[in-house]
């Protein structure tokens, strides 16, 4: 099962309209090892596609990662955020000195090991965070409006069902 097996055409560009399901999903496809190939390439691709959407070219999709788990995690040190990024500390320390140099990320010293640093957003970096979300979260919503009402209450349903496979 591919997606142009189940749709007319896959969206050429980004400005083309998403096309309806026209098919119905054979059961072969719905049985977990078919379906998870699919669906793995599914989100990759809407994933890829989601971060053309961003506030500026300025920053790498790896530095607003950074930038991004700050603005919801809080201050950390370059080790806990290499470690919530699933990266090695050196190329972190890359990446944070780069989002320091542009003024997104401010480095101070830990208040309870003055051997440690830690980092923090500033207010250019949240600004950063903030506008690039609402050009994805605008993209996406004006992908969706073209859809059917049908076809977004079964996202609306499979986006349970992402979060529930996501945090168990």
């Amino acid at each position: 099962m591919t997606y142009d097996t189940y749709m007319p055409h896959a969206p050429a560009s980004r400005d083309e309209p998403v096309p309806r399901a026209t098919t119905t999903v054979p059961a072969s496809a719905c049985r977990p090892a078919p379906l998870a190939g699919d669906l793995r390439v599914a989100v990759t691709r809407a994933t890829r596609r989601l971060r053309l959407e961003r506030s500026s070219d300025q920053i790498t999709d790896t530095q607003y990662a950074a930038l991004a788990a700050l603005a919801n995690r809080g201050p950390m040190t370059t080790t806990a955020l290499a470690e919530d990024q699933h990266v090695q500390t050196p190329p972190m320390s890359r990446t944070v000195a780069a989002l320091v140099d542009s003024g997104l990320v401010r480095r101070d010293e830990d208040p309870t090991d003055g051997r440690q640093t830690v980092l923090s957003i500033t207010d250019a970096g949240m600004t950063e965070v903030k506008e690039t979300r609402r050009r994805r979260n605008a993209w996406l919503a004006q992908r969706l409006a073209e859809l059917d009402p049908a076809d977004r209450e079964i996202l609306a349903r499979a986006t349970v069902l992402l979060e529930r496979i996501a945090t168990s």
